[in-house]
């Protein structure tokens, strides 16, 4: 039976370019530690890829803040760097510290990487795909996701976060074939990646460029723009009728030459982001995304009135969709985001 305009999902007719009187919302990591119901699992699991790689844990933890709060998408729970080690790289999480992989130095240890390529690892992510569309309410849009080229090469180059991704840098400086062999292994793992995810019941998907804006122009274009529209496009090939979100975190004015690069359809805004530049810059060629400091929601009270006002000015009047301008952290009381339900929903 096909839907109506007004039967489908908010999130995906403001994706498809709809203005909306209340705009749909959902957070960025809104499946998290913030939630006791998500803390009670993750001990459970005894580590997080315990939790990313058990299906029936990790359709219940993306599931859990649609049961508590009714947001309007649900996002897949897993992590970015599920990539690199269906490439083989080796993946680890220190408690406190985030993530760890043994870094590609050479050429050498890039082909050792590749020789355990394939995409089976991942099975059991597409199999929390498939039980989470099983279980979401009508009306609630699901999103999937991977980390852009540029983002995921900046760990596995380096192995862990790093401030200002000077070892990814360093070694584009230096070897510029063996940086583009990485990402071209990313771009094509990436696209298979998405591709089963859509195949499994997303109706969207994300693209994460966390470290998007520690670049400079021309090597944001190279980095950046080539590589995620080469993964739009592989996608598009395979599923024409794909929505794909780009949120290239930090990289501000450039995000309109983003935009018309790589042919997303909407893009998120970081919360630093000048709001007027957004909206006439980027909002008049797709629909935006964000872009609320998760600082403000964490603190609360008439500030978060106030920031919650200010984006629906900037945007309401276009495509949008509510959220943060980066993920929720962890000691972000339950009451502010239900307030922050509240005040979008009028």
């Amino acid at each position: 039976m096909s839907l109506t305009t007004s039967d489908r999902p908010a999130f995906l007719r403001a994706l498809a370019g709809e203005t909306l009187t209340t705009p749909p919302i959902w957070m960025m990591r809104q499946a998290g530690r913030y939630l006791p119901e998500y803390r009670e699992l993750r001990a459970k699991a005894g580590s997080f890829l315990g939790l990313c790689y058990n299906p029936e844990w990790a359709a219940e933890v993306t599931l859990q803040p649609i049961r508590r709060f009714g947001f309007d998408a649900a996002i897949l729970f897993s992590d970015i760097l599920v990539v690199p080690q269906a490439l083989g790289q080796k993946l680890w999480f220190v408690e406190g510290e985030g993530p760890r992989l043994e870094p590609v130095a050479d050429r050498n240890r890039l082909s050792e990487i590749d020789r355990h390529a394939g995409l089976s690892v991942l099975d059991p992510v597409i199999e929390t795909v498939r039980r989470v569309r099983a279980g979401l309410p009508t009306g609630t849009a699901f999103i999937g996701f991977c980390g852009a080229p540029w983002t995921v090469a900046t760990y596995m180059v380096a192995g862990r976060g790093t401030p200002d991704q000077g070892p990814a840098k360093d070694l584009f400086t230096r070897d510029e074939a063996l940086f583009r062999d990485i990402i071209d292994r990313i771009v094509a793992t990436s696209i298979d990646y998405l591709c089963a995810q859509i195949e499994a019941g997303v109706d969207a998907v994300q693209i994460f460029d966390s470290w998007a804006g520690s670049l400079g122009e021309a090597d944001f274009e190279r980095w950046c723009i080539v590589p995620t529209r080469r993964i739009v496009e592989g996608v598009r090939a395979r599923q024409p009728k794909a929505r794909i979100i780009g949120f290239p975190r930090g990289a501000g004015r450039l995000i309109p030459a983003y935009v018309r690069g790589t042919g997303v359809d909407a893009v998120g805004l970081e919360s630093e982001i000048d709001r007027g530049f957004a909206r006439d810059e980027i909002q008049s060629l797709v629909p935006v995304q964000g872009n609320l400091d998760p600082l403000v929601l964490r603190a609360g009270g008439p500030e978060l009135e106030r920031e919650i006002a200010a984006v629906m000015e900037a945007f309401g009047q276009g495509p949008f969709v509510f959220n943060l301008g980066h993920g929720i952290l962890p000691d972000t009381p339950i009451a502010h985001v239900e307030r922050l339900l509240a005040a979008v929903r009028g």
